[in-house]
């Protein structure tokens, strides 16, 4: 048996109870929070129309705008998952799994409501006075064992995290004979570069490349999609009548056939959204918002965006046909959809769309690393943690498609479960955390050292 198989497997055998875990979690959460998806939309348009920037009472040369926070996480959740991630899970769950992709992130988004607040309210400073915050954080109020445990493991997803993302940039490039290790180290230097400016250089090139990409790939995908009307409802209705029984061309080799379609259509959301995973909550944890629920709803309706985006991304793989060719884990199948289906702009602009994807996605997860392990170690070190992330993406640009993939679905259940779990505690232990009617800013728990 080798790496691939034994990850597979153990994705298998783990996949289903945890599954189960994610999904009633989001939806106790959803009736403890009594269905915050809807009860917070008048609050966010009085805040987005009163100028959220002037609502801010916490700026600081080591906090950023309440805006920048959340286009640095979705930086990190509007990536190449969300253009790779949905094919992926079609390959293997058959297109209901785009069901339980989009479905999941109704309740993901509270489940991120919950991660950013109690991300800003147990945030701290550390000894050079810059905030740390995030799950490891919120996670020492529950138990400090599992704290460790999960910026342990995080420590070493998020650097995995942006090798598969230089990996996978590498395979698409490599179709326009572009050398796989020259990607990769181009894309390390210039997140090298990047981190170097600190949180507020993050926030800043993060903030300004999202909307470019998102507009440039949407206009390219909606054209494919709408150019074949009746190729479109005969997606729609493979998606529908898929739900539980899926007709994946690989998925009778990587999962059971009642339960692939929701089992990796709920992974893949998660790794796309991040909820239930808490790493969106590190960038929102240095938000300047006067209300720590505030943040909260920023992060939970900008899950929006990566549902629909990762929903178009699998239209465009089920409307080409292409998935049903696929006899492997192929992470170009869209890139392939975009050169053949579209004007000879298409593949260039998918090459831009899909680059400033990868750059914004590695320079968040290196981002939010350096924030997991200052929380877990210390800043001390970090110098090293740097190091150890710049090699990850040079030589994750080379390594083999499926193990890298399969090595994140892994790690991804010893972080999300534990965590989920947490943050359900924390909303039942600390309700008035979630109250979005309060007037003041909620008090900062205490986090014992």
């Amino acid at each position: 048996m080798n790496l691939v198989e034994f990850f597979s497997n153990a994705n298998v055998f783990l996949g289903l109870p945890a599954t189960v875990i994610f999904l009633l979690v989001g939806i106790i959460l959803t009736l403890k929070t009594r269905f915050i998806q809807f009860r917070g939309i008048p609050r966010l348009f009085s805040f987005a129309f009163k100028g959220f920037e002037k609502r801010s009472s916490t700026k600081s040369e080591n906090t950023i705008s309440a805006f920048h926070a959340m286009f640095t996480a979705m930086g990190t959740s509007l990536g190449m998952g969300n253009i790779v991630g949905p094919s992926m899970a079609i390959i293997v769950g058959g297109p209901g799994a785009l069901f339980w992709l989009v479905m999941y992130a109704f309740f993901g988004g509270v489940t991120r409501f919950v991660e950013a607040t109690f991300a800003i309210v147990t945030r701290e400073k550390d000894a050079n006075g810059d905030i740390v915050g995030g799950p490891v954080q919120y996670l020492k109020l529950v138990n400090r064992w599992i704290a460790n445990w999960y910026g342990g493991v995080m420590i070493l997803l998020f650097a995995i995290w942006s090798g598969m993302q230089s990996n996978t940039l590498a395979n698409i490039l490599a179709k326009e004979s572009v050398p796989k290790w020259w990607v990769g180290l181009s894309l390390a230097v210039v997140v090298a570069v990047v981190l170097h400016g600190g949180a507020r250089r993050v926030g800043l090139v993060v903030s300004k490349l999202v909307p470019v990409m998102f507009v440039l790939y949407m206009f390219f995908s909606l054209w494919i999609i709408f150019g074949d009307f009746l190729a479109l409802k005969t997606a729609l209705n493979l998606i529908l009548s898929n739900i539980f029984t899926p007709a994946a061309p690989v998925g009778a080799f990587l999962g059971s056939a009642i339960s692939n379609s929701m089992r990796i259509g709920i992974f893949k959301s998660i790794f796309i959204t991040e909820a239930g995973l808490g790493t969106s909550s590190i960038p929102h944890s240095l938000s300047d918002a006067k209300r720590p629920t505030d943040q909260g709803l920023l992060a939970m309706y900008s899950i929006c965006a990566d549902a629909f985006l990762s929903f178009v991304s699998g239209l465009v793989v089920i409307v080409t046909g292409l998935w049903i060719t696929a006899s492997e884990l192929d992470p170009t199948l869209v890139y392939t959809a975009f050169k053949s289906y579209t004007p000879f702009l298409g593949g260039s602009v998918l090459i831009i769309s899909v680059t400033l994807f990868v750059l914004t996605t590695v320079i968040g997860n290196s981002f939010n690393g350096m924030q997991s392990f200052v929380a877990l170690v210390s800043n001390r070190w970090l110098i090293y943690y740097k190091i150890f992330a710049l090699i990850v993406i040079f030589f994750g640009s080379m390594v083999s498609v499926p193990l890298i993939w399969q090595l994140v679905d892994f790690l991804i259940t010893f972080v999300a479960v534990p965590n989920v779990i947490s943050i359900l505690i924390l909303a039942f232990t600390n309700p008035e955390a979630l109250d979005i009617k309060r007037e003041i800013p909620v008090i900062y728990l205490d986090v014992k050292k």
